[in-house]
């Protein structure tokens, strides 16, 4: 399977509680809940399409638990909510013991081994949303093979972000780029290794 990364962020890189006011007030963050007025159907077709080619899902333990309050309630017949309550969930975790949500399975040993058994079974995309913490570490450690990134046209100043101010270079191959009706940029970028560095010439 295919490690792809679908991550709402703001343009200075907050990926911190994009659906709701009170969806993750970490740090005392009160400014959630900033992508709904810019939703419109480019985008809605953009992240339909990453759950539509999904086999399986890899999920932070904060998006987790929010997550596990509500999709359970809300099953559809649509790619969306029936591939998140339905497809097996891969949560690492040293904390979360006997979830009660179905095919949720948790990762307590050793994170990467795991996630290298996974992307070499057979099947198509194993996604990852949102969990920006979780996201970092897999950075960190080459194990992402895609990024989508949905960029808001929004500046909260405030807020978890994506990037941290001290990590890891990544340099990054733009396989798809686009702006719907509300300036939402949909990129998908493909990690190629490390940043170099140079200098320009005038």
């Amino acid at each position: 399977m295919k490690l792809t990364a679908l991550v709402f962020v703001t343009l200075d890189g907050v990926y911190q509680g994009p659906g709701g006011r009170d969806e993750d007030t970490r740090g005392g963050f009160e400014r959630g809940g900033w992508m709904a007025p810019f939703s419109d159907e480019e985008t809605g077709a953009f992240i339909t399409a990453a759950y539509a080619g999904m086999d399986a899902m890899l999920l932070g333990r904060v998006t987790f638990d929010i997550w596990a309050n509500y999709w359970p309630k809300h099953h559809g017949d649509d790619p969306i909510s029936d591939g998140i309550n339905v497809l097996p969930k891969y949560v690492p975790s040293t904390t979360l013991k006997d979830p009660a949500w179905q095919n949720t399975h948790v990762i307590d040993g050793d994170v990467e081994a795991k996630v290298r058994e996974l992307k070499a079974q057979p099947g198509r995309d194993l996604l990852l949303q949102g969990s920006g913490v979780l996201l970092q570490w897999l950075l960190e450690h080459d194990l992402v093979d895609e990024l989508q990134l949905v960029i808001h046209p929004v500046v909260l100043g405030d807020g978890l972000r994506l990037f941290p101010d001290h990590g890891q270079t990544h340099r990054l191959e733009l396989l798809h780029s686009k702006a719907t009706p509300n300036g939402v940029m949909l990129q998908t970028y493909r990690p190629a290794g490390r940043a170099t560095f140079g200098t320009a010439e005038g």
